[in-house]
């Protein structure tokens, strides 16, 4: 007897058709999704090895910094200088300046402070307004339960205090009660907490920090900035007057260095460091205060 001819249910064919291209759907998605992985990880391990690139690059910046100050005293440093290596395929170009330059927030008398906002824009009675809280930010409070600064920031409505201690980042001048956003960002560039003296350096100096000095006019600072020599640093004392007085030539222990990197993929990356020469004797012959760089993100 003939066996029956098998025949596949009604719509049987469709279902299997419908359930394969599910499945090759699912298969090509998880193949997307891994691709994305992969293309992911793969980015992320260049960006890791770029960074970590950047950081040696910045970290021998700095080794070759200190390099060219060790050995000196304060008054025979070097005080500025420039110089450019090639590691590899990437270019490095360091320009380094002694903090001295700027104006130290911890140290810097009344006088010095008013005139650098002065200089920047403010009017002569808010620059000594400002001034005042600038000292008062950094100042121990007197004995007694009466704090009046302290006090004044609580009638401000702000939910912090002044730190009536030394500066801890030259940042924190943002905190000081009162002072405009801008004139803050602007003075940002010409104050300090590295300094290690209340004088600066005229010869190293921005024409703003030498402008702030007390009993300036525009013609004493053109000729300050037209003679000024740092491998001759007395050469302008004579020039100075009563401002001799907010002014010390000479090198610090401190030195900033300004750092700018092209790596081999052509990425350009800019760093911002300030190293501590040690005294003779320290096992470490500098150590870095701070670092900032871009690689991130704007400094």
């Amino acid at each position: 007897m003939p066996r029956p001819e098998l025949k596949n249910a009604p719509g049987a064919d469709g279902f299997i058709i419908v359930a394969v291209l599910w499945i090759l759907a699912a298969l090509a998605a998880l193949a997307a999704v891994y691709a994305v992985y992969v293309a992911n990880t793969a980015m992320a391990a260049r960006v890791y090895d770029s960074r970590l690139q950047t950081e040696a690059l910045i970290a021998a910046g700095l080794e070759l910094t200190a390099y060219r100050l060790i050995g000196f005293d304060d008054a025979s440093r070097p005080t500025s200088g420039a110089f450019g290596f090639q590691l590899g395929q990437s270019h490095v170009g360091v320009a380094f300046r002694s903090e001295g330059a700027r104006i130290d927030l911890n140290l810097a008398p009344k006088a010095l402070l008013s005139g650098l906002c002065v200089v920047l824009g403010a009017k002569p009675d808010d620059a000594d307004s400002f001034a005042d809280r600038i000292v008062a930010w950094r100042t121990k409070p007197g004995p007694g339960n009466q704090n009046p600064e302290a006090d004044a920031y609580k009638s401000a409505g702000l939910k912090y205090g002044p730190r009536q201690a030394p500066f801890q980042n030259a940042a924190e001048l943002r905190l000081v009660r009162g002072l405009p956003a801008a004139l803050v960002d602007n003075a940002l560039p010409f104050v300090t907490i590295f300094n290690g003296r209340a004088e600066v350096d005229v010869n190293e100096a921005a024409p703003e920090v030498v402008a702030a000095l007390p009993n300036m006019n525009s013609n004493v600072v053109d000729e300050i900035l037209k003679q000024r020599d740092p491998q001759n640093p007395q050469k302008v004392l004579s020039l100075l007057g009563a401002a001799s007085s907010s002014v010390a030539v000479g090198g610090r222990k401190a030195t900033r260095a300004a750092i700018h990197i092209t790596l081999d993929t052509g990425r350009k990356v800019n760093a911002d460091a300030v190293l501590l020469i040690s005294e003779n004797n320290s096992p470490e012959p500098f150590r870095i205060l701070a670092w900032r760089d871009d690689f991130d993100g704007p400094i």
